[in-house]
Formats: structure tokens, C-alpha cells, sequence
């Protein structure tokens, strides 16, 4: 693998009848969802897999944002709904032989938490740790080059405000 991007799911319903796991991408969710797709796609960011998570919003941004890629190898994995930061780093270390550049969809706390300890593992600077320390909005991607050891390294940090801009 050369680069990994994190992503967090678009912004959702509030709720659903069936619980969380059935939240519904929101309006405003779905044209973010879209518009990272074509921001990531712009900045030759097209992913060869992807790991999605099962939940119904983290399937919903991946169809909108995916529209921008082509063909992608698509994994929708259970175990990434809700996942910890462990769960979601044992994830990209298990694509990371089959994939050239991985794009992982879930949720927070998990895909914020693993961000920041890529930062801190790669010695990122205190501003690019002081960005990632507001939090990881809906929509929101973080980008790493991965080196021939498997180490990330801060690439890149987008958000819809990106896509707009």
C-alpha cells in the first residue's frame, strides 16, 4: 500500500427505526459525501479498495462519494461499525498487501483516534496535530502516504469546506 485515506461517514438523520446502525444519510450528507468524491478524485485520490463499514450511512456516503472513482474493490466489513482504533488499524493492516491506495469508511471516535496516532507515530508537526485535534467532521478524510515499511505519514487533511472552496 502506498497511501491510505481515512474517512468518516456524511452527516446522518438523527435516528432511525431500526437504531443506529439504520441512520440514513442526511441531505446535506449526501452532498458532502458527493463533493469530497469529486475532491478526492480531483487531487488524484481514487482508491483501488475499500473497506466500508456496515452501517447504513457509512454505505450511503461510500455509494455518493464513489461515484467519482470507477471500479474499486468494495469490502463492506460488520466489524468496522463503531469500530475502536485497533479494530480499524488491524483492518488496514490486512489490505495492506492488496491494496495500492485503501480508503477505510467509519466512524468516530475510531477513525479520529487512529488519525492521531498516525500523526504521532510519523513525528507529525504541532500544527498538522493541532488541525487534526478539533475533532474529524462528518465527510471529513485524512491522507497518508505509506511508506515501504507499512508506516504512514501525513499527506493531507480535507473537508467538505475544501469542496466548496
Amino acid at each position: 500500500m502506498q497511501r491510505l485515506i481515512l474517512m468518516r461517514h456524511a452527516q446522518a438523520e438523527k435516528s432511525a427505526p431500526g437504531g443506529d446502525i439504520d441512520r440514513a444519510l442526511s441531505e446535506r450528507g449526501r452532498a458532502d459525501a458527493l463533493a469530497m468524491g469529486r475532491l478526492l478524485a480531483a487531487r488524484g485520490l481514487r482508491p483501488d479498495m475499500a473497506l466500508v463499514s456496515a452501517s447504513r450511512r457509512t454505505r450511503q456516503t461510500w455509494d455518493a462519494v464513489s461515484e467519482s472513482f470507477g471500479d474499486v474493490d468494495l469490502r463492506i466489513e460488520d466489524g468496522l461499525y463503531n469500530a475502536s482504533s485497533d479494530t480499524l488499524r488491524r483492518a488496514v493492516e490486512g489490505a495492506e498487501e492488496e491494496a495500492g491506495c485503501l480508503l477505510v469508511l467509519a466512524h468516530n471516535p475510531g477513525v479520529h483516534q487512529l488519525a492521531v496516532e498516525y500523526l504521532i507515530e510519523s513525528a507529525a508537526s504541532p500544527g498538522v496535530l493541532d488541525k487534526m485535534s478539533g475533532g474529524f467532521p462528518t465527510a471529513a478524510a485524512a491522507v497518508f502516504t505509506v511508506d515501504v515499511a507499512g508506516r504512514p505519514s501525513y499527506e493531507g487533511w480535507l473537508t467538505p469546506a475544501d469542496a466548496e472552496a
